[in-house]
Order: C-alpha cells, then sequence, then structure tokens
C-alpha cells in the first residue's frame, strides 16, 4: 500500500513578537504524531515556519513502509506557503538575498526548511484558519497551548485510536470552528486590558508595560491581551483558582 503521509501545521505568537509557539499534526496509514513547542520571543511567521520544518524533519526519524510516499502538507499560512514554492530557491540560489537586494528575512529558518524540504515531494495545499478543519484546528490549539506557556499532552500513536476520528477532512465545519483571531490581526488590535496570573491571582493591566513588569522573569506564569470586557471577564474565570 502507497503510503500517504498528511501534515497540519501551525504557529501562534502572543505579540509580535512575543511569547509563541506552535504545532503540527502528522498522520500516516498507521500512526498520528502531534509535535510542538514554544519559544520566549518570537513572531508568528517564525512559529509557522518552525512548525512545517519541526514536521518535516520527524519524517527523516522515523521508518516508512516505502520511501514512494504521498505527502500532503496543510498550513494556513500563505507567507510560508509562497515562500516554500515560489521564492525559496532563488533566496538560496542568491546567497538568500532577496529580488530587492535585501537580506531574506526569517533566512535561518528558511535555510532549515529548505534542507527539511531537501528529497521530498512536498504538495502544499493552504487550508483557511479558524474555519472548523479539525487538523489546523488542533495545531491552534497545540500552537497557542504553548505560546500561553502551557504543555499540552501531545498524542504518539496509531490512527485508529487517536481521538480526532475526522483529522483528515479538510471540509470546514463551522461548529467546530474557533472563534479566536490570528496572532497577527491580534498583535494590531487595541487592548482592552491585559490579563496576568501568577500563581493562580489573577490581576488585570491598563497598559503591557504593568504586565510585563508583573510576570517578567516569573516561571509558570499567564498573560493574555484581552480585546474586551467580555473576553477580560473569561481570562479572569479561567485562570482565578484562589
Amino acid at each position: 500500500m502507497l503510503e500517504k503521509i498528511t501534515i497540519f501545521t501551525d504557529g501562534s505568537s502572543r505579540g509580535n513578537p512575543g511569547p509563541g509557539g506552535f504545532g503540527a499534526v502528522v498522520v500516516g496509514n498507521d500512526f498520528v504524531q502531534e509535535i510542538g513547542g514554544r519559544e520566549n520571543h518570537t513572531t508568528n511567521n517564525r512559529m509557522e515556519l518552525l512548525a512545517v520544518i519541526s514536521a518535516l524533519s520527524f519524517l527523516d526519524t522515523i521508518t516508512l513502509s516505502t520511501n514512494n510516499y504521498q505527502l500532503l502538507l496543510y498550513s494556513d499560512s500563505r507567507y510560508v506557503i509562497n515562500g516554500a514554492t515560489k521564492w525559496i530557491f532563488g533566496w538560496q540560489k542568491n546567497g538568500w538575498i532577496t529580488s530587492q537586494k535585501k537580506e531574506v528575512e526569517n533566512q535561518d529558518l528558511w535555510e532549515r526548511l529548505f534542507g527539511a524540504m531537501r528529497g521530498k515531494k512536498i504538495d502544499w495545499r493552504y487550508v483557511g484558519g479558524h474555519i472548523g478543519v479539525s487538523g489546523n484546528e488542533r495545531c491552534d490549539e497545540i500552537a497557542t497551548a504553548f505560546a500561553d506557556n502551557t504543555s499540552p499532552k501531545l498524542y504518539t500513536g496509531s490512527l485508529v485510536e487517536y481521538p480526532i476520528k475526522n483529522i483528515l477532512s479538510v471540509i470546514s465545519n463551522p461548529a467546530l470552528a474557533s472563534t479566536k483571531e490570528k496572532s497577527g490581526s491580534r498583535s494590531k488590535a487595541t487592548a482592552y486590558s491585559y490579563v496576568s496570573s501568577v500563581n493562580g491571582v489573577v490581576q488585570t493591566h491598563k497598559t503591557w508595560a504593568e504586565c510585563e513588569k508583573r510576570v517578567k522573569g516569573v516561571s509558570g506564569t499567564r498573560f493574555k491581551k484581552a480585546l474586551n470586557p467580555a473576553e477580560e471577564q473569561d481570562l479572569i474565570r479561567q485562570w482565578s483558582t484562589k
């Protein structure tokens, strides 16, 4: 049987730059591997790239039934897809200098992606974010959890036992769609407040400077920008333990 590999990826950052996370789900004929990670100071684009790099690099660590496998990769980042399919080869040939004679932004990750793509025939496909595609929604959950400095449980095991039964469906489902906005648009939106949680004690702040002063250098904290009073109260309810 032809091995078919399907990959979903997503990235998130709390601020642009700010704390960030990435998530990927790799699905084979008989396995699923979830992947994720975090960086303390990053951007949404870097997390989108790192999600793809991590997923492709994972394939190099496992034994597949055949080297002649079909590889589909779904991303909601046109930046990543356009870069990987249109720009990266010219950048590499020109010493990572753009047609405008400028250094390629995020060159370190594009170089890593170039290496991870080597020897793989990838069918790159765009999928809209937050429209109820299960693979994209799960990657978003992983990425945002890491961005929020929590450690989601990542699945490793058989496809038949994977709890998301429609993981390979790319048909949008409004009932499953996340209401969260992508981090890039959030970073540009005016904050109603900033909410922080330190040791279960939640406070709200009028400015990012006040919030940063409370959480910087403190382990196990949570913090997030609230765009409206309802979002602020929802965060307070979620994070209050005392």
